[in-house]
């Protein structure tokens, strides 16, 4: 069993999914490691600190993932990356699926076995290998240091014999695990700290730090959370009431943090234009959904825009601002998950694909794409049951139908009728009716019973049945 780790900085990736730490333990697993010269650089792991946990030091990418098992990364595997690695290696990282079909397909059609960690269901069993808590923890913690940073004043209230300073006010958009760690940070450095969420569960969680909730507490907002734990997108009539109740209080604000994210779908808008410039001059917000598109409408990925004198800060891979720790917690998280993948005795890579945790994070295999959530749109094709019924609608209209159609027809109009069958069919008695009026009623008397009775007892009934 070969594990490969490659440097991914060049891609602007500081991070490393290997530690020497994580190493030995893999190499107790019965692994041996493959790591691409540099590759912990960024995150103050050097190659020799590798050497001495057990591995293995390659000068390049490419030497590293030709023979591997299981390839480990930050990000989902590049183009280069997947013609590396032969058919049937096991990739294992942030995948970031949503909207990349096109990066799933190219993984499938490489043979790769792929797994998604942000997909990690969140249960008991699986917490230590939940990367979206593991690092959305630092984020949170970075976000106010960074905000603190910016904002150029203290945080604290502070007494002194030249006068008080007041308490910075500290408003957190969100409370998941992100938002949670920014309440207990900014709790620290001592600012009066304010914070909001759809979800009810959340308000016990931000009062037992110490904050004060903020939110519209109506019937919706009982019932905006997900059985998995996530927010629900809330109607536009709720959005409308919150967004007032913000508005009113995000003025008063020194420092916002915004962190709501709603899975698959682009980060909700929670800071608009009007609230940005209703805010003192000074002021700072930390955007951490940024590369989702942000829940600040001025904010910018990678930049500090700075908006009628209020800085907007939309740093990059906030995580990846603290490398070593998050390196450091996200190998943990894998090393967690691949080790469910291991026969102890053999020392074997030995995947149980009917595993929960395999399920759910499991996006391609065997050449497809087999993730239910990701599956590929196909046009539907009628079946054979379903074409039937058109090809049977021209069907009724047989000639016999037809011609009982035109019978009733003419039944409901019997003087046109019979001046049309009895023109043609008796021209000359039709000459002499002027001449001899009774002769001429009676010829057609007695003709009427020869010709009107197949007429009658064919046409005439024949409609009436197919109309009941």
């Amino acid at each position: 069993m070969k594990i490969a780790v490659v440097d991914e900085s060049s891609a602007g990736e500081p991070r490393v999914a290997l530690t020497p730490e994580t190493a030995r333990k893999f190499i107790g697993l019965g692994a041996s490691i493959a790591v691409e010269s540099g590759a912990g650089k960024a995150s103050g792991i050097s190659d020799a600190e590798y050497q001495a946990a057990g591995a293995e030091i390659l000068k390049t990418a490419k030497e590293a993932l030709g023979a591997a098992d299981i390839l480990l990364k930050v990000r989902r595997p590049n183009e280069t990356e997947i013609k590396s690695v032969k058919p049937g290696t096991v990739a294992v990282a942030i995948m970031d699926p949503y909207g990349h079909e096109e990066a799933l397909s190219a993984m499938a059609a490489a043979g790769l076995s792929s797994f998604a960690m942000e997909l990690m269901p969140r249960i008991t069993r699986a917490q230590v290998m939940d990367v979206l808590s593991s690092q959305a923890n630092l984020a949170g913690y970075r976000a106010v240091i960074d905000g603190a940073g910016i904002y150029g004043r203290a945080f604290p209230m502070m007494m002194t014999a030249a006068g008080t300073v007041p308490a910075a006010r500290v408003f957190i958009m969100g409370v998941g695990v992100a938002g949670l760690q920014a309440i207990a940070t900014a709790r620290r450095l001592g600012a009066i700290v304010t914070a909001t969420d759809v979800r009810p569960a959340t308000k016990e969680q931000v009062e037992s730090l110490g904050a004060k909730f903020v939110a519209v507490e109506d019937e919706e907002f009982k019932q905006a959370e997900t059985s998995g734990g996530y927010a629900k997108e809330m109607s536009a009539d709720y959005q409308a009431k919150q967004a007032a109740l913000v508005a009113s209080h995000i003025a008063k604000q020194d420092l916002v943090v915004t962190t709501a994210l709603i899975p698959g779908r682009p980060a909700p808008k929670l800071v608009s234009k009007e609230m940005v410039e209703s805010m003192r001059a000074g002021s700072v917000i930390v955007d951490l959904a940024v590369e989702r598109g942000g829940n600040c409408a001025l904010a910018k990925l990678g930049e500090i825009v700075e908006h009628d004198g209020v800085k907007i800060a939309g740093f990059e891979n906030v995580p990846g601002r603290m490398a070593a720790t998050a390196s450091s917690l996200y190998a943990r998280n894998l090393f967690a998950f691949v080790e469910t993948m291991v026969d102890k005795e053999t020392k074997n890579l030995s995947i149980n694909w009917d595993d929960e945790l395999v399920k759910a994070t499991c996006l391609t295999k065997g050449s497809a794409i087999v993730h239910p959530s990701f599956q590929p749109k196909t046009a539907a094709i009628p079946s054979a049951g379903d074409a039937a019924p058109a090809k049977t609608t021209p069907a009724k209209t047989t000639p016999a139908k037809t011609a009982a159609l035109e019978a009733a027809l003419r039944k409901s109009a019997p003087a046109k009728s019979a001046l049309a069958k009895s023109a043609p069919a008796k021209s000359a008695p039709a000459k002499s009716a002027p001449a001899k009026p009774a002769p001429a009623k009676a010829a057609p008397a007695k003709a009427a019973p020869a010709k009107a009775a197949p007429a009658k007892t064919s046409p005439a009934k024949t409609p009436g049945k197919d109309s009941a």
